[in-house]
């Protein structure tokens, strides 16, 4: 057996030079939780996971006051028994949310601990299908002085910088406007680019298939959160009837039961269940085995350092999504050996677990506990 005998975490909180937000929030900040989880045969983990940015320090102290006691002494191959310990802590009636984030934590370490005890990467422990996927940028924010033009220049930007494509953001304008933003956004992108729109929840039904119908002509890859929280798999099973664009959502469950809902409603073509917000690896793969058995693709909501692994490891999965380096400066910098895309593929990372090596005077410049 290989044991868990040590979890520390570290912190990471980053201002950026500008706003960039979606239709229903902001982000000046970026954040992440980087965990070193060490064994008994002298193995540590070095990942790090999720963007909370109102309670990355909640987060912290249920890793290191509830989960860390849980854990250490395990065998790091008992990862399901593991987490259903973890699990346990999330019963209480408290911000169910954060729990998820903070198992996520400890599970992702310990699935680059198998990694690295078996000599293999995390893609071939889930599956291995592939060793590289297309990845997109999201990008197209709303920005105070931007023009449809620059809107059209971006695109270009970015397929010129080896990405396979960009997740524009909606849902903040009328679906008149924003279905205008599109237009600008295929046009400066060209035929062989994906655009994909991401409205974060922002319409009611009736917009949504509006805007729906109004992009259907730009060849749009799919269509992601269309519809407000509530009654969501509902609405979004009803725009999905109602349009040819595929749905994708998943990003908002902290449960592989989320994920189940949304596929037993018919609501979704995609799900971007996040690993880093609902429990980590051992409870996606859950998810992406719904999946795989229902007919719908895999995603993954942002973490590409984590989420390229996991969906090159399964048959339906679709790609991997990161941000330009002023919105993730983690992205850009933290990791010291990341592979760059070349014509829209990036390459898995062939070192043993998640086979990240991260910038620690970066990390130190940057920490905040």
């Amino acid at each position: 057996m290989t044991k868990i005998t040590d979890v520390t975490v570290v912190a990471v909180e980053i201002p950026l030079a500008r706003n960039f937000g979606g239709s229903r929030y902001n982000v000046t900040k970026r954040c992440t939780i980087i965990t070193r989880m060490a064994t008994d045969d002298g193995l540590v983990s070095e990942v790090y996971n999720g963007d909370n940015r109102d309670h990355m320090r909640a987060v912290v102290d249920i890793i290191e006051k509830e989960l860390t006691p849980l854990v250490v002494g395990e065998d790091i191959f008992a990862v399901e028994r593991v987490w259903q310990k973890m699990f346990a802590v999330a019963e209480w009636n408290r911000d169910r949310k954060l729990v998820m984030e903070a198992i996520a934590c400890i599970d992702s370490a310990i699935w680059d601990l198998m990694g690295k005890a078996t000599g293999v990467n995390v893609c071939r422990l889930l599956g291995g299908y592939r060793q590289e996927i297309p990845i997109i940028c999201i990008g197209g924010y709303y920005e105070e002085g931007k023009t449809l033009a620059d809107l059209g220049r971006e695109m270009e930007r970015l397929r010129l910088a080896g990405l396979a494509g960009c997740k524009v953001k909606v849902g903040g304008l009328s679906p008149e406007r924003d279905a205008e933003r599109v237009a600008a956004a295929r046009k400066g992108a060209g035929d062989d680019f994906w655009i994909a729109v991401d409205a974060n929840r922002g319409w009611s039904v009736d917009d949504a298939v509006r805007f729906a119908r109004l992009i259907e002509t730009y060849d749009i890859a799919w269509f992601e959160e269309p519809c407000h929280w509530y009654d969501d798999a509902r609405s979004m099973a009803e725009v999905r009837r109602r349009t040819s664009i595929p749905i994708d959502a998943g990003q908002s469950e902290v449960t592989s039961a989320g994920v189940r809902r949304l596929v037993a409603a018919e609501a979704v073509d995609i799900v971007n269940f996040d690993a880093s917000e609902a429990g980590g690896i051992t409870d996606w793969r859950r998810a992406a085995a719904l999946c795989a058995l229902h007919g719908v693709r895999v995603g993954h909501h942002e973490e590409a350092q984590i989420a390229m692994q996991m969906i090159a490891a399964i048959p339906n999965g679709v790609c991997a999504e990161c941000f330009e380096p002023a919105r993730d400066p983690i992205w850009a910098g933290l990791i010291a050996n990341r592979p760059s895309p070349v014509d829209g593929i990036i390459p898995i990372p062939q070192g043993p677990g998640f086979g990240l090596s991260l910038d620690w005077d970066m990390v130190e410049r940057y920490r905040v506990n």
